[in-house]
C-alpha cells in the first residue's frame, strides 16, 4: 500500500481574525469519503437531461452531442446522477475530468462514468473542489497500475484505496465554501463578459448602415442626416506598408525600433498590441520596412488578414500590413469600421485560396462615414465598451490565478 505522508498545507484557511484553523490533517481512505451510487436510467423515457465531464467546465449539458444518432443509440446505458452527487470520467480522471451535480435537478450520464455520494461526516462543497486539484490527481497518477493507457484509468475499487489528509469538517466546510464564492464571481464575471461580447457584436452590426442604407438601424441621441458615401482611400493622407530586415543579420534587430508581425495581434482586440520584436536603424535601412508615426492604424492585409490595431506610438511593420496614417477621421471610429470590414471580407475569403487582401483593393472599397462629432460619439462607445470587455478579461484571468494557486497550496 502506497501512504501519502500527512503534512500542513502551505496556505491554511482563516475563518475570522480570531480563530485560525490549527488542527492536524488526518488520513483517510476515500473509500471512507465516497460511496459508489449505480443506478441505471432510461434518460428518454425519463425526460433527464443528458451532461458529460470534461476537464475545462466539469459537469457540462452534452444535448446536442448525445442526441446525434451516430453518437448515441437507445441501447446505450446510462446513470442517473442526483443533486450534490459527484461523478467522473475514470478515463480522464487523471487530468481532471471530474463533475459535481450543483445544478439542482437529476441529470443523466454515461454509463462508463463513475458515480459516487459523498457520506455524511464529510463536506460536500469540500471534495468537489478537492477531487479535482492537482494534489488529488498526482494521487491518481500514482495509485493507478498497469501499462500506460491503463495508468488512466482510475475505477472506483482503486480510488477507494487510495489515502490523504483532510481537515475537519468545519475547516473543509470553510474552505468549500472558500472555493465556491471563487466559483460564483468567476461565473458571473464569465457571463457579464459574454454579455458584453454580444452586445458589442450587436450594435457594430446595427449603428452602422446596412447595405442599401445611408443611415444606421440604431443612432445616437443627437443625430441625424445620411452618411456620407466616401472611399477608404479619402479616410487618410498617407498608406505606408512595411517589411522585413534579414533575419540572418544580426545587427538588423533587438534595436529600438518596435517591429509588429501579425502575430503580435488580437482579432478582437483593436488597442492591445503585444510587440515582440524591435529592429535597428541598420535594419530600417536595409529594408522595406519604414517608422509610422504614432496615432495610426495598422492593417493586416496578408496573412492573418482581418486584424487590426490602433497604434498611440511609432513602429515599423512587417510586409503583412497596410498602416493608415494622419487620419481625416476619428481613430476609434475608423478602426471599428475598418474591422466590421475585414470581418465580412474574411468571410467571403474563406474556402478560397485567397490569402488576403490588396492595398489597391482595400482602399477602393467604399464606406458610409457620418459627421465628425457623430464618429467621435460611436468612437467613444465601442472604446468604452472595449474597456469593459478587458477589464472583464482581466479579472477573470486574476480569479483563474487565484483558484490555480489556492487548489495547489490548500490541499496535500
Amino acid at each position: 500500500m502506497k501512504n501519502h505522508k500527512e503534512q500542513f498545507p502551505k496556505i491554511r484557511f482563516k475563518d475570522n481574525i480570531i480563530h485560525t484553523y490549527c488542527d492536524e490533517w488526518r488520513q483517510h481512505k476515500l473509500g471512507e469519503v465516497f460511496e459508489q451510487t449505480v443506478e441505471y436510467v432510461d434518460p428518454y423515457e425519463q425526460n433527464l437531461e443528458l451532461w458529460s465531464v470534461t476537464v475545462e467546465s466539469g459537469l457540462t449539458p452534452k444535448e446536442e452531442r448525445y442526441n446525434r444518432e451516430f453518437l448515441v443509440k437507445k441501447s446505450d446505458k446510462f446513470k442517473k446522477l442526483y443533486p450534490e452527487e459527484i461523478v467522473y470520467n475514470p478515463m480522464n480522471i487523471t487530468i481532471g475530468a471530474v463533475g459535481f451535480n450543483n445544478v439542482g435537478k437529476e441529470v443523466a450520464v454515461s454509463g462508463y462514468y463513475v458515480t459516487m455520494k459523498i457520506k455524511s461526516k464529510f463536506s460536500n462543497k469540500f471534495f468537489s473542489v478537492w477531487l479535482s486539484c492537482p494534489k488529488a490527481i498526482s494521487l491518481y497518477k500514482i495509485y493507478s497500475t498497469g501499462s500506460l493507457i491503463e495508468r488512466q484509468r482510475v475505477q472506483f475499487p482503486t480510488l477507494s484505496e487510495i489515502r490523504a489528509s483532510f481537515p475537519s469538517f468545519t475547516e473543509q466546510s470553510a474552505i468549500g465554501s472558500l472555493f465556491r464564492t471563487l466559483d460564483d464571481l468567476l461565473s458571473s464575471y464569465k457571463n457579464n463578459l459574454a454579455n458584453y461580447q454580444s452586445l458589442k457584436a450587436t450594435m457594430l452590426s446595427k449603428m452602422f448602415p446596412k447595405a442599401g442604407h445611408t443611415v444606421p438601424e440604431i443612432r445616437l441621441d443627437g443625430f441625424e442626416g445620411d452618411w456620407e458615401l466616401l472611399e477608404i482611400n479619402d479616410l487618410a493622407d498617407d498608406f505606408q506598408s512595411g517589411g522585413t530586415p534579414k533575419t540572418n543579420v544580426q545587427e538588423y534587430w533587438n534595436g529600438n525600433i518596435p517591429w509588429i508581425q501579425s502575430s503580435d495581434l488580437e482579432t478582437n482586440c483593436l488597442f492591445e498590441t503585444k510587440v515582440q520584436k524591435s529592429i535597428s536603424e541598420k535594419g530600417l535601412k536595409n529594408s522595406s520596412a519604414k517608422i509610422i508615426p504614432k496615432d495610426s492604424i495598422a492593417v493586416v492585409t496578408r496573412v492573418g488578414v482581418g486584424k487590426l490595431a490602433v497604434m498611440r506610438h511609432e513602429y515599423a511593420t512587417s510586409q503583412d500590413f497596410l498602416s493608415f496614417s494622419n487620419l481625416k477621421s476619428n481613430i476609434e471610429f475608423t478602426a471599428y469600421l475598418l474591422y466590421r470590414l475585414l470581418q465580412k471580407e474574411v468571410t467571403q475569403l474563406q474556402g478560397t485560396s485567397i490569402k488576403g487582401i490588396t492595398k489597391v483593393e482595400l482602399l477602393s472599397k467604399k464606406v458610409l462615414i457620418p459627421s465628425l462629432p457623430e464618429q467621435q460619439a460611436i468612437g467613444a462607445y465601442f472604446s468604452n465598451l472595449d474597456n469593459l470587455i478587458v477589464a472583464h478579461q482581466e479579472k477573470i484571468s486574476q480569479l483563474e490565478t487565484l483558484k490555480k494557486k489556492l487548489l495547489q497550496d490548500m490541499f496535500i
